[in-house]
């Protein structure tokens, strides 16, 4: 799995040999941190290599007017000299307030895109690694979603949910298992289906490798100017 899972229930257990990938946004009055790692439980340490080493390096090329088929560049000739792929359908991207992607992509190899980096952005580099084909494709439903407009809603207990849901996390995403915590199960997967269905909230899907390989990632947020600062940095 590259992306876009959680255990619904808090009771998913872990088995020798897994590929554990931590995810994690935290936000402080709308600014965003994303930071990820991964967590070999196996045989796949130089996996693990492969997508931390190419988050170091491309960190490195980063500056005012670094363009961005450089950074993928970097990340895609990093990942194959450990005899592994790039995902190129999964990228990195820029962020703003209360906004986790906000319109800039952050390739994961060189797609041709000149674009510079602008003093002030902050950007999210996430370099995911495969032993698989390279590329994902779209599976189950995660139970992870984030609004996408507001409207008005005629079921009382839907619009309970919706208010609650808006309120707590406006624009982030969100998951079903934090609403169970609050709501009753039956109403909280009523009230989804409904939001989803009138284009209120969006529903992502999980995201497997299309060649059923493992995967690795890591990933930092940066502050870009005259010295670069990462965010998320221990």
């Amino acid at each position: 799995m590259a992306a876009h899972f959680t255990p619904i229930k808090d009771d998913l257990k872990f088995k020798k040999n897994d590929v554990v990938k931590l995810d994690v946004g935290a936000h402080i009055n709308g600014a965003i941190g994303d930071n990820a790692l991964t967590v070999d439980l196996g045989d796949n340490k130089e996996l693990l290599k492969a997508s931390e080493e190419a988050l170091k390096q491309a960190i490195k090329v980063v500056q005012i007017g670094t363009q961005l088929r450089e950074i993928g560049k970097t990340i895609d000739e990093t990942i194959s000299g450990y005899g592994f792929k790039p995902i190129k359908n999964l990228s990195g991207h820029s962020i703003d307030i209360y906004e986790q992607h906000s319109g800039t992509t952050i390739p994961n190899y060189d797609d041709g895109n000149d674009t510079e980096l602008e003093d002030g952005m902050i950007i999210a580099i996430e370099p995911f690694a495969t032993d698989g084909v390279g590329k994902i494709e779209e599976g189950k439903e995660s139970g992870i979603y984030k609004m996408q407009s507001v409207k008005n809603v005629r079921n009382q207990m839907t619009r309970e949910i919706l208010d609650y849901i808006v309120r707590e996390y406006k624009t982030l995403p969100f998951t079903s298992r934090w609403l169970y915590r609050k709501f009753p199960e039956f109403k909280v997967n009523f009230a989804l289906k409904i939001l989803e269905r009138d284009g209120i909230i969006y529903g992502y899907k999980q995201l497997p490798e299309k060649g059923k390989g493992i995967v690795s990632q890591f990933e930092h947020t940066l502050l870009v100017n005259d010295k670069v600062e990462i965010l998320t940095k221990q």
